[in-house]
């Protein structure tokens, strides 16, 4: 029996108001392992509360209770002197804005295992509506949030700043991870502990946008980032564009973090009832480390970011390091041979195949004239395609459809057509006539994907496009925006690309593209839907790709990560390694070869055929297996050492490279992670040098306790040495 009295039926009512207010303003945004909370109240402001690893329905009523807020998405103008992710210009003039929340409305997006949540918000005075949205994928633990913005206002209104999200990040010992680089040593890790300031980090080039930088971030929120432990806060912007991550520190408590899309002579002028949709940031959060969030990163785009993510890459062979321009019949059919003979399954052959008027001899000539050049190649891609087949594998072949040269007969119909301003005189990059068409223009974009139709209807054997851009925009202006958008163009440019590679996808759902610009310089998640791959660097040097492969995969999956074998004397640093260790390296993304088979030795190539035979092997768990990177290149310890496991933890891949040799130094221990403590496995030297001369390791049969507790010294055998063990367990 219950007895009710007057205190405790008001204790009672207290708690049916609080849970009554709490679903009515609160709402809960949740992954499988991760939850964001935020504070809704209607006619209010929109707060964040909370964002970490999912909790318990109790715990969010004490977060609730007590958690200190943060505007979910601050506007200039009013009250909030701090960094601001919308500011605009109304036609009156007015500066300021004023949002308060109108509704929530929440969707289950069944075909895409996902929930759409929507905040919206109106201004207090002005018919000026923003839609905070949130995306919540219930088979990986990444939330997309972004914003739609419109008005109806009677004139436009100009966007000045318009960020696609904001995350406060407590203060404490956080620091901050990203990716930083120049050509040919693209994706470097830099990290650093947070102090008071500004921290911007940004992208101007207009065309390519991960070649200096990166718009991807990790927080380590417990200290100087490790690996396998600690809290971190993933983000990563969905742009293919220029865009801005700013992180504003000041006096208050908290790291103020904004991304989106670079203001910088980009306004925007909104008209009446027109949608601005701004790019996605990606949030995720792991408390096992740096590699716990990159492994959220990597599910999450396998199943959802990368076209085709879950179909296992091709080996290839690609013909530029190889021959560069020096394309012909007999060339490229030697060259299939060869890579076919090796186990390859895709040949690709680069620049230097076109061109009619103006032949592409050199980078100088013929961009945007895809005709075949029937001196080099008189039977025509159907030759090619032919010999591919005859050869047993697939063919795949270089364009680069954004650019034209001056010289060139597409230049010559239509100048109008090039990104140029107005009463200026063009300026070239690449070559020194190399331009950029305007794919603000729907012309352009349907030429564009004409092209890829007459050569896909034509050739429909194309297995693989690898898709380049080589210069940045040089000459602001565009002969078909009005004047009064002239200040969209950066945007226009990548709505009209996101359009072509759109039509184009529709039409040929399984053709693999790669992104490659100037090497790494297209490394984003605005693109990857339409690609699958990329290009990691134009620098195929092993010693030096370790150091870049370690960077992308923080936030990229190896099935993603183009690494290709380049020759005994790198082209671009003229540094001599290993067969044996610049496969090793190549293996750990998606391998491929940039050589000259035909200089290879038959001791090489037998290597080699051994090689891609282990990589067929172990491709399953390197493309689509959890990533643990063990020991940094940047550490500066001589060694670097990573390995990925199925989800099941029957399998994994381990990798070790020594990337300095001092005599008598001590051999490296390291300890594995990502396997099952109670299981036994058994170790298996994938690729030795000679088939009967493994080693010491080989054969072994260890316990994942022991393995992951005490580990396994690297078998080292002195400089440019390095390890691939498959470890399979033993039931």
């Amino acid at each position: 029996m219950i007895i009710i009295n007057k205190r405790n039926l008001f204790f009672l009512i207290s708690v049916w108001l609080l849970s009554t207010l709490l679903s009515a303003q609160n709402v809960t945004i949740s992954t499988p392992h991760t939850q964001l909370l935020l504070s809704v109240p209607n006619g209010g402001t929109p707060e964040q509360l909370y964002y970490g690893s999912r909790t318990s329905d109790a715990d969010i009523r004490s977060i609730c209770e007590t958690a200190r807020r943060r505007n979910a998405y601050p506007v200039y103008g009013m009250g909030y002197p701090c960094e601001t992710a919308l500011s605009v210009r109304h036609a009156d003039g007015n500066l300021t804005l004023q949002m308060a929340v109108i509704g929530v409305k929440e969707t289950r997006l069944t075909k895409e295992n996902a929930t759409l949540t929507v905040i919206e918000l109106k201004d207090k005075v002005y018919p000026f509506f923003v839609n905070i949205c949130y995306k919540a994928w219930q088979d990986a633990d990444v939330i997309e949030t972004w914003t739609e913005i419109r008005h109806e206002e009677k004139k436009p209104v100009q966007l000045q700043q318009f960020a696609s999200a904001y995350l406060p990040v407590r203060r404490g010992n956080v620091w901050l991870s990203h990716l930083s680089g120049a050509w040919a040593n693209e994706g470097q890790l830099c990290q650093e502990a947070l102090q008071p300031g500004m921290k911007v980090i940004k992208n101007t080039d207009g065309v390519r946008n991960s070649q200096s930088a990166h718009a991807e971030v990790m927080f380590s929120l417990d200290g100087k980032p490790q690996e396998n432990t600690g809290r971190v806060i993933g983000a990563a912007l969905c742009y293919s564009g220029n865009y801005k991550l700013r992180i504003d520190t000041q006096e208050d408590d908290w790291h103020h973090f904004l991304a989106g899309i670079n203001e910088e002579n980009s306004w925007y002028n909104l008209k009446k009832e027109e949608v601005f949709r701004t790019p996605a940031l990606a949030l995720t959060y792991s408390d096992e480390g740096m590699s716990g969030c990159s492994r959220k990163f990597h599910q999450w785009a396998r199943l959802h970011k990368l076209a085709n993510g879950n179909t296992p890459r091709k080996i290839l062979l690609n013909s530029w390091e190889g021959v560069y321009f020096d394309i012909n019949e007999q060339g490229m059919d030697q060259m299939m041979g060869d890579i076919a003979a090796m186990g390859g399954e895709l040949f690709v052959m680069d620049d230097g195949w076109f061109g009619d008027k103006y032949p592409r001899k050199n980078d100088s000539y013929a961009l945007g004239d895809w005709t075949v050049d029937k001196t080099k190649l008189p039977g025509g891609l159907q030759s090619l395609l032919d010999n591919a087949r005859k050869h047993g594998i697939r063919f795949g072949i270089w364009l680069e459809p954004e650019m034209a040269n001056t010289k060139s007969e597409l230049y010559e119909k239509h100048p109008e057509w090039i990104i140029k301003a107005p009463e200026r005189e063009v300026v070239c990059a690449r070559g020194g006539t190399q331009v950029v068409l305007d794919l603000s223009n729907p012309q352009v974009q349907d030429f564009i994907v004409q092209t890829v139709d007459e050569l896909m209807n034509s050739y429909p054997d194309i297995d693989y496009i690898k898709w380049d851009a080589n210069a940045s925009i040089m000459n602001y202006g565009s002969y078909y925006l009005p004047k009064d958008r002239q200040s969209h163009l950066y945007i226009e440019y990548h709505k009209g690309l996101n359009n072509v590679l759109e039509r184009i996808r529709t039409k040929y759902p399984h053709l693999l593209m790669q992104a490659c610009a100037s090497g790494g310089s297209r490394v984003n998640y605005g693109l990857l839907p339409y690609f699958g791959e990329f290009w990691t660097s134009d620098n195929t040097d092993a010693y030096q790709r370790i150091y870049m492969q370690w960077g992308v995969s923080n936030f990229y999956p190896a099935i993603a990560m183009a690494s290709h074998v380049s020759a005994d004397k790198n082209h671009q640093t003229g540094r001599r390694t290993p067969l044996k260790f610049r496969f090793d390296v190549a293996m750990s993304g998606r391998l491929g070869m940039e050589m000259q088979p035909k200089d290879m030795t038959d001791g090489d190539k037998e290597f080699a055929k051994r090689a891609i035979k282990a990589y067929k092997e172990i491709r399953p768990i390197v493309q689509h297996g959890d990533l643990y990177r063990l020991v940094s290149p940047y550490d500066k310890v001589g060694f670097a050492s990573l390995m990925y496991a199925t989800p099941e933890k029957d399998k994994a891949v381990f990798f070790a490279y020594r990337m300095e040799y001092l005599l008598n130094q001590v051999t490296p221990r390291v300890r594995m992670t990502g396997l099952d403590p109670d299981k036994q496995y058994k170790l298996i030297d994938m690729t030795p040098l000679k088939e009967n001369k493994k080693n010491f390791l080989d054969g072994k049969v260890l316990s994942g306790k022991l393995l992951l507790e005490e580990g396994v010294e690297v078998p080292f055998s002195g400089e440019y040495s390095s390890v691939v063990m498959q470890l399979i367990e033993v039931k």
